[in-house]
């Protein structure tokens, strides 16, 4: 037996379609003709813009938790889920509140991103990809399957990064509370392009039209349109013109 549970508070446009055991919390905005799958919770205080598609199973808007150790100290209540015209949200994915998913973005089946994260217009959030708090995603950027992000990394436009890349921000690896103070996600500046099964390590900057080799450990700053390859990483030539953004 299915249902559909709609808080008198919430706004749904026109052109709706719901699937089986749908509910959609208070405050709850839903633009013209979005299509949400079976088994689909939309939480307190979510906005979902016009003809977004949310797959089967999904969660957005989810609170946050934090285990009693946890070095993130909740203040306030984050603010709801925002999503952009035609955004598709994959099978499976789960969408904190606080998140905020710029129009056209693909966030495909399985994926998190966590909250206080926006990911810009027509970005690709691959299958399985983990977006950790207080991260900035840019404009079409590309995280490919099973990527993840660390908390308060910042990537900007036009960014890619392949299958099984792993950033951290703790180079203390949970021991000493000197780490607290100390805790710095990456960032990969326009155009940067990172390899399958690499890590990049706590702070590093991959500037501008870079590229790290697959399977690299990346334990200082790349230069812009540099290569860098190994374990650990160094620069081994220039980026190829041909490969360089602006020519693209």
């Amino acid at each position: 037996m299915s249902s559909l549970v709609i808080d008198k508070s919430a706004r749904v446009g026109a052109g709706v379609t719901f699937g089986h055991n749908v509910i959609i919390g208070g405050s709850v905005s839903i633009g013209d003709g979005c299509l949400i799958g079976s088994n689909v919770v939309i939480h307190e205080g979510s906005s979902i813009g016009a003809n977004v598609r949310i797959d089967d199973n999904s969660v957005i808007g989810k609170l946050p938790m934090r285990a009693a150790n946890s070095i993130f100290k909740d203040e306030k209540k984050p603010d709801g889920t925002k999503i952009g015209d035609n955004a598709i949200i994959g099978a499976c994915v789960i969408i904190y509140a606080g998140a905020a998913i710029g129009e056209k973005v693909l966030v495909a089946d399985l994926a998190s991103v966590r909250e206080n994260v926006s990911v810009g217009a027509f970005t690709i959030v691959g299958r399985g990809v983990a977006i950790e708090n207080f991260c900035e995603i840019g404009s079409r950027v590309k995280l490919e399957t099973n990527a993840y992000i660390t908390a308060y990394s910042k990537i900007e436009d036009n960014c890619f990064v392949a299958p099984n890349v792993c950033t951290s921000n703790d180079n203390f690896l949970g021991r000493t509370k000197e780490r607290f103070n100390k805790m710095k996600g990456v960032t990969l500046k326009k155009g940067a392009r990172i390899g399958a099964n690499a890590t990049i390590l706590p702070g590093v900057t991959v500037h501008e039209d870079a590229l790290v080799a697959a399977g690299s450990v990346v334990t200082r700053d790349v230069a812009a349109r540099k290569v860098a390859l190994g374990a650990p990483a160094r620069i081994a030539r220039d980026v190829a013109p041909e490969q360089l953004l602006e020519n693209q």
